[in-house]
């Protein structure tokens, strides 16, 4: 009950804020629980669920709402981020429009936490993506390489081997995500990176060595330079911070 209770604060501490996503028609919003159960929602959302009221949506699921696979996919994700306490961030995938018929959005979403620090739900949002003129199947080749970029970012990536996973040249990846994101492919990884190695930081024990391994890096320096670069912190400043 005291986190369901501590949701409920979080959400109430929003304000008005919440229905400023109202006003979004490009944009999905939602907030839930420690289940991965909506608590909260916005209008565009209950359009493309093809509902009326939010009492139609919350205090259920992704799995209960989406047609498969979707709806297990998402909540895959809502219980990962819930679990780990990591970020997803620019996301590519599929949802669906009002009609039914699947579409591109780029999602986010982010651990929500109580007042002891303990992760009480999570916040997301899912911006519509529209096909860029060479059609939606460059959009899926797209979405194979961000997927693995969030997937694999602790391991050596190469920009021409995505790209020619995607069926794209290095430039023509390079400039498609580059409008999606306002990154260059490297400076997505490197994002991915820095977001993982940033939430070691802030929640485990494990030694900056062990970290930077388990983020991609071959070896502590490396890894702290462009933590540094990227952040303006040291690892170690990074976490004597953020625990303070």
């Amino acid at each position: 009950m005291a986190v369901t209770a501590d949701l409920d604060a979080t959400l109430a501490a929003a304000g008005f804020a919440l229905e400023l996503f109202d006003r979004l028609p490009d944009v999905v919003f939602f907030a839930k629980d420690r289940e991965g159960r909506y608590a909260a929602v916005n209008a565009t959302l209950l359009r493309r669920l093809a509902r009326t009221t939010s009492s139609e949506v919350l205090g259920r699921t992704a799995r209960d709402l989406f047609p498969a696979p979707l709806g297990e996919r998402y909540l895959a994700q809502d219980l990962a981020v819930i679990r780990s306490g990591r970020a997803i961030e620019d996301l590519l995938e599929l949802h669906l429009y009002p009609d039914r018929v699947e579409g591109w959005c780029v999602t986010c979403k982010l651990p929500l936490r109580g007042p002891g620090g303990d992760v009480v739900g999570l916040a997301g949002t899912s911006r519509d993506v529209h096909a860029p003129a060479a059609g939606a199947a460059s959009l899926a080749g797209l979405a194979e390489v961000v997927r693995s970029i969030h997937d694999r970012f602790d391991r050596p990536l190469r920009v021409d081997r995505l790209a020619a996973a995607a069926g794209l040249s290095p430039y023509q990846l390079t400039r498609r995500i580059r409008s999606l994101f306002g990154l260059t492919p490297a400076q997505l990884i490197i994002r991915a990176r820095l977001d993982a190695a940033r939430s070691l930081l802030r929640e485990g024990d494990e030694p900056i060595g062990r970290i930077a391994l388990a983020c991609g890096y071959c070896d502590q320096s490396a890894f702290a330079r462009q933590f540094k670069a990227a952040v303006g912190l040291t690892p170690a400043q990074y976490r004597e911070r953020a625990r303070s």
